[in-house]
């Protein structure tokens, strides 16, 4: 290739091959990860002005990048967006740019390899046609909704073209991602291939642009005469999980979709809205929040550690499920019970999980295969982490520790999953204490993103980076916490769902306590949590970590009843048909909110003055991502000090 060098280009690189087609790389300087930060749009904007003066016979665009094709705007420069003008001024960037290539009078060509996101993927669908890589790391997906702001560079306006407007705003309105597979079935790609040909086959498809295909009837229908019903519908579905108060976003989205054509440089009322409301800037904490979490998962204190084999001990649901999720990512698993009548239905539940999760009959079996049913305890010799998930007993778990300790490798990470001993009492009969961790999933272990890393007074650091690394490589976000009753998340949970219940014995209803939570903007009400967890274990939560407070008389009754919540079919609600019946929520009175937030604030700002946590903005992460506290919000302590 020969290639076509600026010396002000610093991210962009232009060659041309013999075959006279234009390779365009984007390897952003002094960064890992392609974003497309003001300096990459306007290098953009440069070559675009070359091309015009001598335009290619194709344009390939491409990422220099190991790690995926762009993540999307850089999200650095989001804390310069301090203006409704500033906000203009970045989407009228984007969207001038974006049509400009896609009017290019050249075939243009996107090969997607990795991660398309947002920015990205509109960059991508700015091309005449779109090439992905079939391997796993690729995903495609506009998920800025998620930031609490909207695709404003174009795919509001594309993705509905290629794709129809149903799977646009399933997409836009949930920020999900599509594998490379999927992105073809459903025509956001053009072509689907494996890494081996992907160079190739971009040049067949460079020289020999394929006819875009045309949306089905109803499609097209719905994206033209019927376009105001489909937004009206769009509005009710996402007014089911997410209140306009609290989440703008989805609703501008559909509105620009739906009056502007996706083009929100015709909107900028709405840019303005957006930009003025604290959610964007909340949300875009929440994301660094996570990241933080996830830098944990890369803990450069565990060296070379890569797990690749896990032992569970215990097939209930904790034990069964933790072991499901690490053979679904890859890991090999051996779960250990007593015999096999009590691992069969942790099978079950797994096959099921693998079912739901892989589309792939060959890769569900593959994960099937990696779920080993181990009654003796054998693979704990060769795991390179051990987990336990046995009964919340202390003589028990200090016997099979002691059993697990001969067992194991010495450079294995042991593990307990418990959730209210102390790691210092479980420990206390190794030979070597400091090797235990704790590692805290939570349940559902398929939906729960947060596990609690917990460190006793002198668990080795070594250890416990293993275990975040672990935690990492299950995709999972590992909080570091000291070892303390409830650690973080079920001691902030256990005043707060207190309180509750303190209001149902003063006479107000269930109901019209858990629409207080619910619009104060909580994902569910502390009194159908304590249905979902269960009455009884909200009972031994209450006493461990009630700091003596007296049990409350509703929680009482119900308990002498059997009515052990949605597990027995009733508890402060009824789930007899399979669906929770509610009454109708009376007028919430004023501050009830407030009042059931306070405690939960309060024992977080005094975990951290206690150092069970490290600082408030990770207490304010493990309350998000470990309660689902509501994200717009930024985190209980955050919230407290806006």
């Amino acid at each position: 290739m020969n290639p076509n060098l600026s010396p002000s280009r610093h991210h962009w690189q232009l060659d041309t091959d013999t075959d006279g087609i234009t390779w365009l790389t984007l390897d952003k300087a002094h960064e890992s990860v392609n974003s497309l930060s003001k300096s990459v749009m306007a290098e953009l904007a440069s070559v675009l002005d070359d091309l015009d003066a001598n335009p290619p016979k194709s344009l390939v665009i491409r990422s220099g990048k190991a790690a995926g094709f762009v993540a999307g705007a850089d999200i650095g420069e989001f804390d310069e967006l301090q203006s409704a003008d500033a906000a203009k001024a970045m989407v009228e960037r984007g969207w001038s740019l974006f049509n400009r290539l896609a009017a290019a009078p050249y075939p243009t060509l996107a090969l997607v390899r990795g991660h398309c996101l947002g920015g990205g993927l509109e960059l991508a669908l700015a091309c005449r046609t779109l090439l992905v890589v079939d391997e796993p790391g690729t995903r495609l997906g506009l998920p800025e909704v998620m930031l609490g702001i909207f695709p404003g560079w174009g795919g509001m306006l594309r993705l509905p073209q290629r794709v129809g407007p149903s799977a646009a705003l399933d997409m836009m309105l949930t920020g999900k991602t599509v594998d490379a597979k999927r992105a073809r079935r459903m025509d956001l790609a053009d072509e689907c291939v494996p890494p081996r040909v992907m160079e190739s086959a971009a040049r067949m498809l460079a020289l020999n642009p394929p006819a875009r295909r045309r949306l089905p009837a109803m499609q097209r229908l719905l994206g033209g005469p019927l376009k105001n019903l489909v937004a009206a519908q769009a509005r009710k579905q996402v007014a089911r999980r997410a209140r306009p108060e609290h989440y703008p976003a989805p609703y501008a989205i559909i509105d620009l979709w739906a009056r502007h054509g996706g083009d929100a440089t015709a909107a900028p009322e709405l840019t303005e809205r957006i930009v003025a409301s604290s959610t964007a800037r909340n949300l875009v904490r929440v994301f660094r929040l996570q990241e933080r979490l996830k830098s944990f998962g890369k803990n450069a204190d565990a060296g070379e550690f890569s797990p690749r084999r896990v032992h569970v001990v215990g097939a209930g649901v904790m034990g069964g499920d933790i072991a499901a999720w690490c053979a679904l990512r890859g890991l090999t698993v051996t779960l250990q019970d007593q015999d096999m009548t009590r691992i069969a239905p942790a099978l079950q539940r797994a096959y099921a999980l693998f079912d739901k999760r892989l589309r792939d009959p060959l890769l569900r079996r593959a994960a099937a295969d990696r779920l080993i049913p181990d009654p003796g305890g054998q693979g704990a010799r060769h795991a390179d982490v051990v987990v336990e998930a046995i009964y919340e007993n202390l003589e028990a778990k200090q016997a099979l520790f002691q059993t697990l300790e001969a067992l194991a490798r010495p450079d294995a990470v042991l593990a307990t999953n418990t959730s209210s001993l102390r790691l210092e009492d479980i420990c206390s009969a190794l030979k070597n204490p400091e090797r235990l961790v704790g590692i805290h999933f939570f349940n559902p272990v398929a939906k729960m993103p947060l596990v609690e890393i917990v460190g006793g007074a002198g668990t080795d650091g070594i250890a416990l980076a293993r275990a975040a690394v672990f935690a990492g490589a299950l995709d999972k976000l590992p909080l570091p916490v000291k070892s303390a009753p409830g650690f973080l998340v079920n001691a902030v949970l256990a005043p707060y769902m207190l309180e509750a219940m303190r209001c149902v014995d003063e006479g107000i209803a269930p109901e019209t306590v858990d629409e207080a939570a619910l619009a104060y903007g909580m994902p569910m009400g502390p009194i159908e949590l304590i249905d979902t967890v269960g009455l009884d274990v909200a009972l031994a939560a209450g006493k461990q970590l009630g700091g003596g407070a007296q049990t409350p008389r509703c929680l009482d009754q119900r308990i002498q009843c059997g009515d052990l919540g949605r597990k027995t079919g009733k508890g402060f609600y009824d789930y007899a048909g399979g669906k929770t019946a509610k009454g109708a929520a009376g007028t919430v009175p004023a501050g009830l909110a407030a009042r059931l937030i306070a405690p939960l604030r309060d024992r977080t700002r005094a975990l951290v003055e206690q150092g069970i946590v490290a600082d408030a903005d990770l207490a304010d992460a493990g309350v998000i991502f470990g309660t689902g506290y509501a994200p717009f919000t930024g985190g209980p302590l955050f919230d407290a000090r806006e």
